[in-house]
């Protein structure tokens, strides 16, 4: 697959501007063999020990030390060791701009809003860093946040991580059973959280949760409370409660803790959707010079850049938007629901705000194209030249809105990776055509390919789906899960399917553009009659219905083998009469084939997500079985499994 007309081109003019481009030049004049993309990718991969330490003096890393070796057991995954013998800090590298440059521009959906400069975020980083030195923090101590995406959630993670503690962090949507699932198996020594947050122009209060979850976790040792709904939360029942405001005025300098490379810096957790949730450790190094490769060579930041990504602080890409500080440009955070008061509020904030890099989920954007949304004409969205989309794969005619309805002249780059190694397998470059449907191509550095066969002979494939895999190491692989001995684990999650070969889980595919499409959760994959569809094959078919604003895929068990399930979520005031049906039908087996078009296609009112959005194929065909779902605190809204249970039209031919 893949097309010839691309919908978007660079101008040459980008190219030459771009921060990839000049990245070229450097790296041809020691190494004249790389003189284009292509030949740059090939020489990434297959030089790594020359392209991450040429990516490190290219972003400017901060180190007290360089490396004794770039690269050690280069074959082995897991086990390979990258920069050993250097000593850096995640925080220095991040706060290394102290100028009166914007570092941060906060709002939320009640208007209120702020701005930090970059000289000001240091100063607020060094107050809440001796603050936690006072308490005791030191290095490879856990520090958690239940907070909103707020400046002060960015500068708890930086104090953590300039004195060498390990932060993790979950939103304030997430319930007490699903926060204590999380932090009560890291064991923080100090816990920041907020009182509430606003959605969907509703008040929230969660101190009730945070008492819950302290008296739950005995490690803590202090709650540090930062107001948000109120001046004065009410923090009766904990014992030792300090407020964020209540930090003495820092000492103007600080001393960052000089780690190596794969010290810990973040500990992230998987959905948690088919049991308790992986508690995944990433290094400082790794995660550091993945992000910078993304931001710098991926994504074109520059510092008069302006920089968002509607995110949780439960989800990567908080992560991955923080780590735009190293760029020096512009982070805008924002906290609430995306389309309060109304579906252009995120595009109108694009507007007064003047994102030039706006990231949002593939979610969001098919929901502004069913609402008939044309931002383009409704804002002056001149500033945005990229914009990105992730969280689920976007479909082709979701590209071409926002060619027609967005910005013609815009960069769209899906990307996809995941929370396992905290960044991007798959996603956009500055210097190449965007088509229908596909993602740009490979990162840079990542050997990213697409298998089938078996354990010890795979055999990689062109314009046909298969399992994504990832063949040699890189630098933000994990290391490892938290308080599992030994890497059982670890090794079933990810090197189970081909022996010495990373595989993601996703369906996906090589186009003839030497792009990608992902065509979802490998474990979700559709087999009826012995034939793997993906997911996403379906959803791209649906998403054309105008009828439907959403849908979900399952194979049921039946009659000894499978059959396709569709499940659809209806606008309002539309029935699911056979006309509905038979137009469904009819654009999957006219635009896939005639084994995608569903056995059964039934209306149910909502459809079960995770709280960062993603729909949880594999829990309702738990509830369609009558199996148990492990794990519903991982849902944002768990009661819509019950619209899936003992349907009766799934008891029939």
């Amino acid at each position: 697959m893949g097309m010839k007309t691309p919908l978007w081109q660079p101008s040459s003019e980008r190219i030459r501007q771009s921060n990839l481009h000049e990245f070229i030049q450097r790296v041809t004049a020691a190494h004249p063999q790389v003189d284009d993309y292509d030949s740059l990718y090939r020489w990434s991969i297959g030089h790594s020990d020359r392209f991450w330490p040429a990516l490190w003096d290219f972003s400017g890393t901060v180190s007290t030390r360089r490396w004794d070796r770039v690269l050690d057991n280069p074959a082995a995954m897991p086990g390979a060791v990258w920069f050993e013998g250097a000593r850096l800090n995640f925080a220095e590298n991040l706060l290394r701009f102290r100028d009166d440059r914007p570092a941060l521009v906060f709002c939320n959906e009640t208007g209120t809003g702020r701005e930090l400069s970059y000289r000001q975020l240091f100063r607020e980083v060094v107050r809440c860093s001796e603050m936690l030195r006072t308490l005791g923090v030191r290095p490879g101590d856990r520090v958690a946040g239940y907070l909103t995406n707020s400046p002060e959630a960015i500068i708890a993670m930086l104090a953590t991580a300039s004195l060498g503690a390990i932060w993790s962090s979950c939103s304030p949507d997430f319930g007490v059973n699903g926060v204590l699932e999380r932090f009560s198996r890291i064991q923080p020594k100090v816990l920041f959280c907020v009182d509430g947050y606003h959605y969907n122009g509703k008040r929230y209060g969660v101190m009730d949760s945070v008492k819950s979850v302290a008296r739950n976790i005995p490690a803590v040792e202090k709650v540090i409370v930062i107001p948000y709904l109120d001046s004065t939360p009410d923090t009766s029942g904990l014992d030792d409660v300090l407020f964020f405001g209540d930090f003495e005025t820092g000492s103007g300098d600080m001393e960052f803790a000089q780690l190596p490379f794969d010290h810990p810096l973040y500990i992230l957790y998987s959905s948690g959707t088919t049991g308790k949730p992986k508690c995944i450790v990433h290094g400082a190094g790794g995660t550091l010079l993945q992000h910078v490769k993304e931001h710098l060579l991926h994504t074109d930041i520059k510092r008069q850049d302006r920089l968002f990504y509607f995110t949780t602080c439960g989800w990567m890409m908080w992560n991955w938007l923080a780590s735009g500080l190293a760029s020096g440009c512009t982070l805008i955070l924002y906290d609430g629901s995306p389309f309060y008061p109304d579906p252009n509020a995120m595009w109108k904030m694009a507007d007064s705000l003047k994102i030039s890099i706006f990231g949002v989920s593939a979610r969001y954007i098919s929901a502004c194209a069913k609402s008939g949304l044309a931002p383009g004409r409704e804002n002056d969205l001149s500033n945005i030249r990229t914009v990105l989309s992730t969280g689920s794969p976007l479909a082709p005619e979701n590209f071409d809105y926002v060619y027609r309805d967005i910005k013609a002249d815009v960069m769209l780059s899906s990307i996809s990776g995941g929370t396992d190694i905290i960044s991007c397998f798959v996603l956009g470059n500055p210097t190449r055509p965007v088509y229908r449907g596909e993602i740009q191509g490979a990162g840079l550095g990542m050997a990213v390919d697409v298998y089938e066969g078996g354990y010890d002979d795979p055999t990689p494939l062109r314009g046909k789906c298969a399992e994504l895999v990832c063949t040699r190491p890189f630098p933000s692989m994990p290391l490892g899960f938290w308080n599992e001995p030994g890497d059982k684990r670890y090794h079933e999650s990810y090197f189970s399917r081909f022996r010495n070969v990373w595989a993601q889980g996703d369906y996906a595919e090589i186009t003839a553009n030497d792009g990608f499409i992902i065509y979802g959760r490998s474990d979700a994959t559709l087999n009826p009659g012995g034939v793997r569809i993906g997911t996403a094959e379906i959803y791209r078919q649906v998403e054309k219905t105008d009828e439907v604003l959403e849908s979900l895929c399952i194979a049921q068990k039946w009659d000894g083998d499978v059959r396709v399930v569709l499940f659809v979520m209806l606008r309002d005031g539309v029935e699911l009469t056979d006309s509905v049906k038979d137009s469904i039908r009819r654009t999957i087996r006219e635009n896939a084939s005639p084994r995608h078009v569903p056995k059964k296609i039934v209306a149910v009112p909502d459809i079960p997500r995770t709280l960062s959005g993603k729909i949880v194929e594999l829990a309702v065909r738990n509830v369609v079985h009558g199996d148990p779902v492990k794990n519903t605190e991982a849902l944002a809204n768990p009661e819509a499994l019950e619209y899936f249970r003992n349907i009766v039209e799934l008891q029939t031919e």
